[in-house]
C-alpha cells in the first residue's frame, strides 16, 4: 500500500506543478520553472513525461542560446555608439 500512496502523490504533484506551468505559459509566471519540475516529478513514473521532460530542455536551451546572441548583439552596438 506504501508504493501506491507514494505513486499517487508524485501523479498529484507532478501534475499540479505541470497544470501551474502550462497556465503560466499564457499568464505572466515562471513558466520556465514550474512545467520542468512537474516533469521531472512525473517522469519518475511516467516515460511520456521523460520525454516531453528532454524536448522542454531542448526549447529552453534553444531559447537561452537565442537570447545570449540576442544580448551579445545589443551590447556590441551599445559599445560601438558609445565610442
Amino acid at each position: 500500500m506504501g508504493k501506491q500512496i507514494k505513486s499517487l502523490m508524485i501523479n498529484i504533484v507532478g501534475a499540479f506543478l505541470t497544470l501551474i506551468g502550462a497556465i503560466f505559459i499564457v499568464l505572466p509566471g515562471p513558466a520556465f520553472l514550474f512545467l520542468p519540475i512537474g516533469l521531472a516529478i512525473l517522469s519518475l513514473e511516467h516515460a511520456w513525461a521523460k520525454v516531453w521532460l528532454r524536448h522542454c530542455q531542448r526549447m529552453m536551451r534553444k531559447g537561452a542560446v537565442k537570447m545570449d546572441a540576442l544580448i551579445a548583439k545589443l551590447t556590441k552596438r551599445k559599445n560601438a555608439n558609445n565610442r
